[in-house]
């Protein structure tokens, strides 16, 4: 059994086992069923792959945990850790009173902890309710959500206040034979509309467009808001909203991933398209980075969880999906009484766990 599947009323989650990956999300809502998350062209192609790629890119798809976030350069693992390239065991998955809850254990430690996933689903909740609990250990470890979303016609970003966006150094494809870019390395800019571009001149974070091939990576930093951080995209030709949350004192930075077609080599091949990732995390760029000193600590911001004997560590997340007409999406959402408020041209409300989330408690250092 390489997939499990869960259910609640209007939605269903499908987990990867061998790798962890979020394999299939379906979410009923308008009358229609909507699928928010990407699953990379070759994971069902039967197709011969590079020998040398880590089973997390293999079966690419979904959301994943990264544990650390990036190069694995503390503790011996492939890219983003055990937790995205290994398998995970069934403890327990069941029927809930309006749902359906599954843990799952990963098979490998990570810095000596244990780790479990916990998938959460409310009848008629359009969401998934995520979280991740580190158990025992030692050091630490960054963590980051990975969630995928594709668009056939590109579209509309939005997202909760913050502070700054920034590349780092260097591009993820600086040589023009292997893919292309289109953002500034290293840039910095707290105007999202008008980000530094490679050519001169700037870009509009929040418009993704189809027609630019490109593979780019940035950071955003959460502004000091007081509620839940989200990120809300307008698929244009899925005419529908994708909607990711997440507490920002758990998980106080957003990384998104342009992949465009801005890789030419196998297995992308220029054939991974109109994809998103939206990549909140509690890290830098790699796991001795994100433990050291680095520019993020710079700023004020934490860059990865103590593990210890005796210690428990956990952090939330939530994925969802809205079918949405207009193509514009929310200027800003909120979480209270057992509703998700989204304010703007898209203006409606929906169930949602207003305290999942933890929003103004204290998060683990």
């Amino acid at each position: 059994m390489d997939t499990v599947t869960i259910n609640a009323k209007g939605i269903s989650v499908s987990l990867d086992l061998m790798v962890g990956h979020i394999a299939d999300m379906t979410i009923e809502s308008g009358g229609r069923q909507l699928r928010p998350l990407h699953r990379a062209p070759w994971v069902d192609a039967s197709e011969t792959l590079p020998p040398d790629l880590p089973q997390g890119t293999v079966r690419l798809s979904g959301d994943f945990l990264c544990a650390p976030f990036s190069r694995s350069d503390v503790e011996e693992a492939p890219l983003h850790g055990w937790p995205a390239n290994s398998a995970w065991d069934v403890v327990d998955s069941g029927a809930t009173d309006g749902g359906w809850r599954a843990i799952f254990r990963l098979r490998h430690k990570v810095m000596g902890a244990s780790v479990d996933k916990i998938l959460t689903l409310r009848d008629d909740h359009p969401f998934l309710y995520q979280e991740h609990v580190f158990s025992g250990g030692s050091g630490a470890i960054s963590v980051a959500h990975h969630p995928m979303t594709a668009m056939k016609g590109g579209g509309r970003l939005a997202f909760s206040p913050k502070r700054f966006a920034a590349t780092p150094a260097d591009p993820l494809e600086p040589d023009p034979a292997r893919g292309r870019f289109m953002l500034a390395y290293p840039a910095r800019s707290s105007d999202l509309d008008h980000f530094p571009a490679a050519g001169g001149g700037t870009l509009d974070l929040t418009d993704y467009r189809m027609e630019d091939r490109r593979e780019d990576f940035l950071t955003l930093v959460e502004a000091d808001h007081g509620g839940p951080g989200w990120t809300a995209l307008a698929r244009q030709a899925e005419d529908d909203l994708v909607l990711v949350l997440k507490n920002p004192a758990e998980l106080p930075v957003t990384m998104l991933w342009f992949s465009n077609g801005g890789r030419d080599y196998a297995p992308w091949s220029g054939r991974h398209l109109g994809v998103l990732g939206i990549e909140d995390g509690r890290t830098a760029i790699g796991h001795a980075a994100s433990l050291g000193d680095n520019w993020l600590k710079r700023e004020g911001v934490a860059t990865a969880f103590a593990l210890g004997e005796g210690r428990g560590v956990s952090f939330r997340h939530v994925i969802g999906a809205l079918a949405l007409s207009g193509g514009e999406p929310p200027r800003e959402i909120t979480t209270a009484d057992g509703r998700l408020r989204l304010a703007g041209a898209a203006a409606s409300e929906v169930p949602f766990d207003s305290e999942f989330l933890r929003i103004g408690l204290p998060a683990a250092s």
